[in-house]
Formats: C-alpha cells, sequence, structure tokens
C-alpha cells in the first residue's frame, strides 16, 4: 500500500460474489467493490456470465446488456459492454425466454431446451460455456480486477452440470469466491454452511470469505455468530453490512417492485404505475419516485388507476400479452376513461405501443394474434418485427439536450422521438423520465401542483455518482477491506 492506496502494480484475482440466494445483494455488494476498487486506483470491471432480467440496457455500440452491470460499470466509472454479460435472458414467459448473446437475441428457448448441454435447436449451434468464458478473457486483458457476479444459488445441484455463471466461471477466472448470505430473511447460518457444505471439494476451496449482507439492530449481538460460523465453514467472515435505506442504487429484479405497492396519498401528486406482468426497465421510474412532491405506485387495481393524477403504461417483454391482460382486468377501460377525465397518460416502449391505435404481428414474434386494438390514445400503428432496436439516444425537450436508450422490438409509424396528443405522451426512449425539463414538463400539467413547487433537483447523473459513493463507504466501513486485498492478491 502506497500513502494508503493500492498500487496499480499489485495484479489482483479476479472476485466472485456469489448467493446463497436469490435477491441476497450480490449486484449490490459488486456495485458497491466496483466504485470501491475504483477509488482506490484500480481499473475494475464488473462481469456476469448469465443474466436472467427484463431490465436492460443499450451500449455504446447499441447492443443490449442486463441493467445490473450497466450500473456496476457505471460505479467503475467505465463504459458499458457486452462482454461484462455476454449472455442475457429475458424471460418472454414461466417457460420461455429470449437469448441475447453478445448483445444480440438469437432465438427463443423453453428452459428445458436451453439446460440442454447440446443446443442443436439453434442455427449454427451455440457453446454458451466458450462464448462466456471467451468473453471474460477479453474483458479480464483490459480490467483489473474483474468484479463478478454470481446468480441465485450456488448450490442448486441438479444444475450443476449445466452452470455458466457460479462456480464453473469461477474456475475458469481463477477467481477468489465471498459468499454473500441476507441474514434479514433468516435462516442464515443454514444457508451459508449449506451453500458451502454442497459444493465439491475443488469448489469448496474456491470460497475465500463470507458477507453478512442486510443485518438489522445491533450488530455486537452477532459477535458469537461469527465465530460460530467460522467454526463451522472454515471460512473468515469478512463483513456484516448492515441493512440501508439512505442509498439509492437501481434495482434489477423484479422482486423489488413488491415494496413499491404502495398506495394514493394526500397532499402529492400520485402517479400510478400500471404493474403488467411482464413489465420490463421499471428503473425508468426511479428518478421520478425520488422527487418529493410526487408518491408513485405500482398497481393493476382499477381504482387506484382511475384516482391517480397521472397513469404511466411501462415498458413490457409482451406488448400482446399484456394488452389482452389490461382488457381482462379492467385496466384498460380505467385507463381510456381517466384520460377521457383529463388524466395525463404516459406511455414507454411497450407502453407506448399499446397506446396507440392497433398492434399488429404478422409473423408471429410475440404469438398467434395478429392484430389487437389498441386503447386508441395516440394516433400510431404498430408492427412487431424480428429485427429489435437497440441504441442510446439524444432528443431535445424544453430546449435542453437529454438522453435516453431505445430496447425495443416492433416499429411505430411515426418519425417523432417523442408522441404527444392532447393529455397522453408515448416514446420509445428509456431513461426518459431520467431528464428534469421532461419531468418539470409532466408535472406541472397538472393543476394540482404549483408551479412556484419547482424543485431545482440534483442532475441525475450527479446523484448517481453520489450515490455509489454512499455505498462504497457504507461497505468499506463494515467489511475487512485489507483481508479482501490479501486474499486478491495471494499467491498460494
Amino acid at each position: 500500500m502506497v500513502n494508503g492506496q493500492w498500487s496499480m502494480k499489485n495484479v489482483l484475482h479476479p472476485i466472485m460474489f456469489a448467493g446463497t440466494g436469490s435477491d441476497v445483494g450480490k449486484s449490490i455488494v459488486a456495485t458497491a467493490f466496483c466504485r470501491i476498487f475504483s477509488q482506490d486506483g484500480y481499473m475494475p470491471a464488473p462481469f456476469k456470465a448469465q443474466n436472467m432480467a427484463l431490465n436492460s440496457y443499450a451500449t455504446p455500440e447499441g447492443l443490449e446488456i442486463g441493467r445490473a452491470q450497466a450500473v456496476q460499470a457505471e460505479a467503475a466509472g467505465i463504459p458499458c459492454h457486452t462482454d461484462m454479460n455476454p449472455l442475457l435472458l429475458k424471460p418472454q414467459s414461466d417457460h420461455t425466454s429470449q437469448i441475447v448473446l453478445h448483445g444480440k437475441p438469437i432465438g427463443n428457448r423453453d428452459a428445458y431446451e436451453y439446460w440442454n448441454p447440446h443446443p442443436s435447436s439453434l442455427t449454427p449451434p451455440v457453446d454458451f460455456r466458450k462464448e462466456v468464458c471467451d468473453a471474460f478473457d477479453r474483458l479480464a486483458s483490459r480490467y483489473n480486477p474483474i468484479v463478478m457476479e454470481g446468480a441465485g444459488s450456488i448450490s442448486e445441484l441438479n444444475l450443476r452440470s449445466t452452470d455458466l455463471v457460479n462456480l464453473p466461471m469461477a474456475r475458469h477466472a481463477k477467481a477468489d469466491v465471498i459468499l454473500v448470505g441476507d441474514i434479514d430473511r433468516g435462516g442464515v447460518f443454514a444457508s451459508v454452511y449449506g451453500s458451502i457444505m454442497l459444493q465439491t471439494p475443488e469448489d469448496r476451496k474456491l470460497i475465500k470469505g463470507i458477507i453478512i449482507n442486510k443485518f438489522r439492530g445491533d450488530m455486537r449481538l452477532f459477535d458469537d455468530g461469527r465465530s460460530m460460523l467460522e467454526e463451522l465453514c472454515g471460512v473468515p467472515v469478512l463483513g456484516i453490512i448492515p441493512y440501508y435505506k439512505d442509498i439509492c442504487i437501481e434495482e434489477e429484479d423484479s422482486v423489488s417492485l413488491e415494496r413499491k405497492r404502495r398506495q394514493l396519498a394526500e397532499g402529492k401528486l400520485n402517479i400510478a404505475v400500471v404493474l403488467l406482468r411482464h413489465i420490463s426497465n421499471f428503473t425508468d421510474f426511479d428518478t421520478l419516485e425520488r422527487d418529493p412532491r410526487v408518491n408513485l405506485f405500482y398497481t393493476n387495481n382499477t381504482s387506484d388507476i382511475s384516482h391517480a393524477d397521472i397513469i404511466i403504461l411501462p415498458g413490457t417483454k409482451q406488448t400482446s400479452e399484456d394488452l389482452i391482460e389490461l382488457r381482462r382486468n379492467g385496466c384498460a377501460q380505467a385507463i381510456i376513461r381517466a384520460h377521457r377525465e383529463g388524466k395525463t397518460v404516459v406511455g414507454i416502449c411497450g407502453g407506448y405501443q399499446m397506446l396507440g391505435q392497433t398492434v399488429s404481428d404478422p409473423d408471429g414474434i410475440e404469438g398467434n394474434i395478429a392484430t389487437l386494438p389498441g386503447l386508441g390514445l395516440l394516433p400510431i400503428h404498430t408492427t412487431m418485427t424480428r429485427e429489435k432496436t437497440t441504441r442510446q439516444v439524444t432528443f431535445e425537450f424544453g430546449g435542453q439536450e437529454c438522453k435516453g436508450y431505445e430496447i425495443h422490438q416492433g416499429i411505430s409509424d411515426t418519425d417523432k422521438v417523442i408522441l404527444r396528443s392532447g393529455n397522453c405522451i408515448g416514446t420509445y426512449i428509456h431513461g426518459f423520465l431520467d431528464n428534469p425539463p421532461v419531468i418539470e414538463y409532466l408535472l406541472n400539467l397538472n393543476p394540482n401542483l404549483n408551479p412556484n413547487d419547482n424543485l431545482n433537483l440534483e442532475d441525475n447523473e450527479s446523484f448517481k455518482e453520489g450515490q455509489y459513493d454512499k455505498l462504497a463507504d457504507h461497505v468499506r466501513r463494515h467489511v475487512d477491506m485489507e483481508r479482501i486485498y490479501q486474499i486478491l492478491t495471494d499467491n498460494d
């Protein structure tokens, strides 16, 4: 260590944050370490061999990766790239996912087909393991260290032979594995001990430490627990990270939406995001949700939709199926009625397509229904296409330059980036609502908001940078960074 900083001459091993289960905080911990290593003078890069998520992002080259790796790259201070998430699975139903390889869709597969180690139905056949390992090798030649993220639980024994992302990937990378356990959900001793003991002797040696995440209360109460875990597992507990509520980092897993099913609130502008079965890119609303003038919540309750001041139809992986569901559950009628009563309606991406006159699918991209009527609030017709649009975009709004990105299948018969028709607005641009001029325009359309309430909100990029620093500080305080650096430089 030189002047409190670890020298770039220290080549660090790759580090993998693996989990005892889903939603234990692997993504957030990996994000924190991307920022910590960057602060300490390294050039880190994130990597997740295979991601299953509907929240995705367009790279500068116009290719698609999981949103979590884009966030981690941002925390590391580098542009995102498909090598950081070479394989992305986007669920289309309970059994089928679109496969995105190196940023481009290559087909749809059901779960059994996908896990078959000989995917002969793809032409030409694809060796996914080779593809993700090659992507890691390219990334590792440019950055140090690689901050790897596992997926779900590392102890799914039935998937061990086809696992591309957890310990088999760690073996290829020669990574030091840190096991993350969630104490908030209970059973942390069993989940940590079981996750380690169920590994093969070879893989067990890769696990160099344990991090206990989401601790609530007096941490001194876990002193004995820490010693017990270390004795049981033969692995050091490197940190106990307290639960936090005051740090805002974009989340990828849809389970986080369950915490956002709030209700109408007095004294604020109520914004209802319609909860679709195949909702995607719900991070589009994080900036708006932080606005103190706003109560933003997710719902498919027709009464809440009717009483909201603004209604947003978000993106979806299955426009046609969710459009049918909106009619079935009464939300479509509630949205049309609210629009007729003067409420503002906004559609993003798939939601934009639904607000049009028709959605046509002549090639059966999403199903076997050739044409569906839309909600009829915007003068557009959409046709589903096999080619996917993925790109970063800049646009002008209110005389200011704004930015976002597009990820969608289907084209609409208008050349307008943003389409406005009365009190209805539609756009394909994700990140549309991250731009202050857009937020101010949207909120001031509503008569319940006093124009004098306009706030000089911190721009989104500055806000996110501050949050990454807060997260890094929080994690630094509660993990043994000196021990971690020793592990990452130990040649034994």
